[in-house]
């Protein structure tokens, strides 16, 4: 006779090698895999790891750098007092933007004329995570380092670390888009760094990495109403391109984006050699109870 404990157990296999399996959407890797890339991006299960860098190459990551002279200001000061709207003062911005980690479009087009935080998206993005990551707090109006900021300030691995974390699965990339509340892009951005890796040694169009992710992914096309102007597909294309490679992997020194001057000509990525040195990337490998 079968019992309880006899089925319990077939259905605990039956559930291991379903988990197990590889998916051909998600490039060979498993659903605990995919599971492991969403909630624990660089986690010693997960088949993403980041390797430890050089000073040097420490120096090639513009958004680290960033927050890193942010963070080092704040520190010298002891405290920095912000604007009576809380944002930073129109001097510190400027002498952030100056040092050139991160241009931003708008500002170097003439578009958008430097003068306060809000008018530049990499200033915001810089205010924002200094204190979501807990590199400093905000109290009475003024910036001061946690203790935490203070190891990080003179440990650039576990500063990267953290900044890739919380950039990755607290901040919300649809703060600066007009794409709805939604996390394409986000959700296991893990992914999107595995098919760097696997594909990114060669140019390749920003669309053929949204293909891919959408087919891991197909409930965002799905849930996403008709656009006004042109196809669903497009309009997500466009929203992952903007999130994953402008405003993520570039940031952080990871992809060279190319783009031709000729109407509707695609937006070509490639990996950058920061990549190679920075990301390590285990294979598919099963799991056992």
């Amino acid at each position: 006779m079968l019992t309880k404990d006899h089925l319990n157990g077939l259905l605990s296999d039956a559930m291991l090698k379903q988990n197990n399996r590889p998916i051909p959407e998600f490039e060979g890797y498993s659903p605990f895999e995919m599971h492991i890339l969403t909630r624990d991006p660089f986690g010693i299960q997960s088949p993403l790891q980041l390797k430890p860098l050089s000073e040097e190459e420490y120096h090639e990551i513009p958004l680290l750098n960033q927050i890193h002279y942010l963070a080092r200001l704040i520190n010298d000061a002891g405290e920095l007092k912000l604007t009576q709207k809380g944002y930073l003062p129109p001097r510190i911005v400027a002498e952030i933007y100056e040092k050139g980690f991160i241009k931003d479009e708008f500002v170097e087009l003439g578009i958008t004329k430097l003068r306060k935080e809000s008018d530049s998206i990499t200033i915001i993005l810089t205010a924002i995570l200094v204190t979501l990551s807990g590199i400093a707090k905000k109290r009475n109006n003024k910036l001061s380092l946690t203790r935490q900021g203070k190891t990080l300030l003179s440990n650039k691995e576990q500063l990267l670390h953290t900044l890739f974390t919380t950039f990755g699965q607290t901040f919300n990339w649809a703060y600066f888009d007009g794409y709805g509340e939604n996390q394409i892009g986000q959700l296991a951005f893990g992914f999107s760094i595995i098919l760097l890796n696997k594909f990114g040694a060669e140019k390749q169009s920003d669309t053929f990495y949204a293909t891919k992710y959408f087919a891991a992914f197909p409930a965002f096309i799905a849930n996403t109403s008709t656009p006004r102007y042109g196809t669903i597909e497009d309009y997500v294309n466009h929203c992952y391109s903007i999130r994953t490679f402008e405003r993520f992997l570039d940031y952080f020194g990871l992809v060279k984006i190319e783009r031709e001057k000729q109407p509707k000509a695609p937006t070509m990525i490639s990996k950058t050699s920061l990549f190679d040195k920075l990301i390590t990337i285990k294979p598919h490998q099963q799991i056992s109870k």
